[in-house]
């Protein structure tokens, strides 16, 4: 069962999910991220590729397939913090999604939120800092990832950083457990047990910046049962 990658869609999947159900699972997606340490592991990753670079006055950072957003306000209380001037973008296939964000995070000026397929000819133009993605990846197949980790290396003029599930039978019956116990949402019960599925073991990872032809990164396990995999831009 853990062995291989599940490759059965999310109901989140479905880009024309929105209403109470998306609002709903939105919330307990941040609730659970923050209780579980999850999100500490992008935030981790941001620090270790700063030390090596060097960045303009204002940061450009995009964090795609976004959600609600909680992940940049968590970047910018961090920014805040260390004084530093940042520019905080927001990208989600899914428009219910992104207003909800939007919304979600009207207190924080530094942010804002756009509805775009990271495959578009339109997207690929832009150019970033840094590029962030916090359970995002385990969404795609390994060819499709190589192909985006090559695109992303292109665009984000510093690095990326990855912030994805390790693939385990202790996450996975641990979360099934917890969501069945406490969630109220139809989606998350469903979802974040598929999640784990869907992730990622050391060698699927290895495996796939091999076929991106991407040799300047860094993969570490964290808690809990999380990959943060930074590379640095060539």
């Amino acid at each position: 069962m853990f062995e291989k990658r599940a490759y059965e869609e999310e109901l989140m999947d479905d880009l024309s999910s929105g209403g109470a159900v998306i609002h709903q699972t939105l919330r307990e997606l941040e609730t659970i991220n923050k209780w579980l340490g999850g999100n500490q592991v992008t935030i981790n990753g941001l620090e270790r590729l700063l030390e090596k670079q060097f960045f303009a006055e204002n940061l450009v950072i995009a964090d795609l397939g976004c959600g609600g957003g909680d992940m940049l306000m968590l970047v910018a209380k961090w920014a805040r913090k260390k004084g530093i001037n940042v520019i905080l973008k927001g990208y989600d296939a899914n428009p219910n999604i992104v207003e909800y964000a939007t919304e979600h995070c009207k207190a924080f000026p530094e942010i804002s939120f756009y509805t775009e397929d990271i495959f578009s000819g339109t997207f690929q133009t832009n150019k970033f800092d840094i590029i962030i993605c916090t359970l995002f990846t385990h969404h795609f197949r390994e060819d499709e990832l190589a192909r985006i980790f090559r695109q992303f290396n292109t665009q984000a003029e510093l690095g990326v950083v990855i912030n994805d599930l390790h693939r385990h039978w202790f996450a996975y019956y641990s979360i099934k457990l917890l969501t069945q116990l406490f969630s109220k949402s139809k989606m998350v019960k469903y979802d974040a047990p598929l999640s784990v599925r869907r992730s990622f073991k050391r060698e699927d990872l290895e495996a796939i910046m091999r076929s991106a032809e991407i040799d300047r990164y860094k993969l570490k396990w964290m808690w809990a049962f999380r990959w943060q995999l930074v590379f640095f831009s060539s």
